[in-house]
């Protein structure tokens, strides 16, 4: 459940960047004057949780591509049928990341209700996300060159695998469970 839980924030990783930026004070009116790193962590909460949690997503990645990269205990498996899902990242991205980034978190402006409604809808969407098992639906991963296929292998059918590139058929592969029918997988050489 944890690596799921990390390919959640690993999937708003953009989400955070962009809250970030979008939260960081800087003064327009005054020839585009920071405030200064010190101030930045100490005053304002919102950036500063951003900036964190792209940090967490950071090293959940590097956990991720090291489970990959380190390949699976089972034996090869020969593609027998692949389907390219990618198109359902795009679909994750447009519907719940950017309708988010436009939330008002400007604690002046009364951002307050709303941070908390955002972080409210996180923490539903992270539930529903882990609990019906599309938390391979990730956007941070497409961005980084990994693709999301459902595949048919000779020993089983309708799998999902996480992959960075291309795959297709007679490609054999080295796969890591994640879930049932879940799976990291690597290219076998």
């Amino acid at each position: 459940m944890w690596r799921k839980i990390e390919l959640y924030i690993l999937s708003l990783w953009i989400l955070f960047f962009l809250v970030f930026v979008n939260t960081v004070p800087v003064s327009l009116t005054t020839g585009s004057h920071f405030v200064g790193w010190k101030a930045l962590f100490t005053v304002h909460i919102v950036p500063t949780v951003a900036f964190a949690l792209v940090i967490l997503g950071f090293i959940f990645f590097r956990r991720f591509n090291y489970r990959v990269v380190k390949g699976a205990p089972l034996n090869p498996k020969t593609i027998v049928k692949a389907e390219n899902l990618n198109f359902e990242t795009l679909s994750f991205l447009v519907t719940y990341i950017v309708p988010l980034v436009c939330f008002n978190l400007d604690p002046a402006n009364g951002g307050n209700r709303n941070l908390v409604m955002m972080v409210l809808v996180l923490i539903l969407m992270g539930w529903i996300y882990v609990k019906t098992n599309m938390f391979y639906q990730n956007p941070t991963l497409a961005v980084l060159g990994f693709n999301v296929y459902r595949v048919d292998t000779k020993e089983s059918q309708n799998i999902i695998v996480i992959i960075k590139g291309k795959l297709a058929k007679d490609h054999v592969i080295l796969a890591r469970p994640v879930d049932e029918n879940i799976y990291f997988a690597k290219h076998y050489q």
